[in-house]
């Protein structure tokens, strides 16, 4: 096994162009994408990914979930391969880099080492995850999580989207269900690349992101019932307002996790509001709060603090209050030997880095239950993600990719 050199580079401009050339399947009205899982616009995405798998020389594998695992051989048949790769869907108002860098820079890797004619003794296999997003099919990162065992194969199938259509049929329709066991393959090690999706690398001028941790999350919806009343005959000390109640309970939720700072969050994304009309006072709320740090008593804390309060408010308002705990995740401490292979791919190659704790939940999440796991993260601009107008550069993308190849070769073993 040889050294690796600063000259082991990927073609910037080819990665570029397969971004910009995926972005045409199922654009979005705004400049980014709307290719959510499962429809014919992941489906032509997936064979377009799927052609330049097999022009780069590798073979093509489909597991039950839709999982894509594209091949390249190395030296050792018997040893296990390294994988790398995310996720080819979209958000319904998605951006052009979201989980799609994470799989065309594997892709790029590939064809990279292909013309430098670069053998390793470990496989490496490029994956494209299904149902990453969990915009279509709840929960998010569904079928990394059938492959680790979190999830049941068949309680995936039976998720369904909001017109009643389930994940199993849907996967069949589109022509993309495989033959292959879920979770069948073993892995030597597994690294993703992934924008930030938050702002602390361009605000601090940083070219990597080295990954060590993934917030833990917790997801609790929480229903306040009140009475319906008219606004403007109800006397303000009669009101039973769930409207204001829910107010008062997310002003608590924000309290709580500032009193943990830095690292945790808190809000409410989802919220309902009935009768949700001008002239009505609410008279029932229903809305998600979202938990989220990289350290579970944290997360546990966060939780208990909210029902004290909340119960606290509903019973000085006069209002009922319910909750159910609807989703969520242990905090991950990825593999500190694939780790340190970013982060001296980062050092090695000169780019400035920083370590960072992923603020969202990615396949590598999941993945870690089952394989040594890493994540590279690059910048993008205005932390901003999950939107239309998500931007990277050319030389934020390069930058990822290149240490990405350095630690996957690393750890793939060059062979002279």
């Amino acid at each position: 096994m040889t050294a690796l050199g600063q000259n082991l580079k990927i073609d910037a401009d080819r990665l570029w162009d397969s971004l910009m050339e995926m972005a045409k399947v199922g654009p979005g009205v705004a400049g980014g994408n709307n290719r959510q899982t499962l429809t014919d616009e992941d489906a032509e995405g997936r064979a377009l990914f799927q052609s330049w798998c097999e022009a780069a020389g590798c073979s093509m594998g489909l597991d039950q979930m839709g999982n894509m695992f594209a091949r390249r051989e190395g030296t050792d048949p018997d040893a296990l391969p390294v994988y790398v790769g995310s996720h080819l869907d979209t958000q319904p108002t998605g951006g052009k880099y979201d989980g799609v860098l994470g799989v065309l820079s594997g892709l790029e890797l590939i064809r990279s080492l292909n013309d430098m004619d670069v053998k390793t003794k470990h496989p490496i296999v490029v994956t494209n995850f299904t149902n990453e997003e969990g915009t279509r099919f709840a929960p998010a990162m569904l079928s990394s999580g059938v492959f680790a065992g979190i999830h049941t194969q068949d309680w995936a199938y039976a998720r369904e989207d909001a017109e009643g259509k389930t994940f199993g049929d849907e996967l069949k329709r589109i022509g993309w269900c495989g033959d292959e066991e879920v979770g069948a393959r073993k892995m030597h090690a597994f690294f993703e690349f992934h924008i930030e999706q938050g702002p602390i690398l361009e605000a601090e001028g940083k070219d990597i992101g080295v990954v060590t941790h993934g917030q833990g999350l917790s997801w609790t919806e929480i229903t306040i019932t009140g009475k319906d009343a008219h606004t403007g005959s109800t006397p303000m000390p009669m009101r039973r307002n769930a409207g204001l109640a829910m107010a008062r309970v997310l002003e608590a939720v924000d309290e709580i996790a500032l009193s943990h700072a830095p690292h945790a969050v808190g809000a409410a994304g989802h919220i309902d509001v009935y009768p949700n009309s001008r002239n009505v006072i609410p008279g029932k709320v229903v809305f998600t709060v979202d938990f989220r740090s990289p350290d579970l008593d944290v997360i546990t804390d966060m939780e208990a603090r909210l029902r004290v309060a909340a119960d606290k408010i509903a019973a000085e308002m006069g209002v009922d209050i319910a909750y159910e705990k609807v989703g969520g995740f242990d905090p991950v401490a990825f593999d500190e030997g694939c780790v340190t292979a970013v982060r001296d791919a980062a050092e090695r190659l000169g780019f400035s880095h920083r370590d960072i704790i992923s603020g969202a939940g990615h396949d590598a999440c999941w993945i870690n239950r089952v394989a040594p796991t890493a994540m590279v993260m690059c910048p993008c601009v205005d932390g901003l993600s999950h939107n239309e107008a998500e931007e990277i550069s050319k030389e934020w993308a390069a930058a990822g990719t290149n240490v990405l190849l350095h630690a996957v070769v690393e750890t793939a073993g060059i062979v002279a």
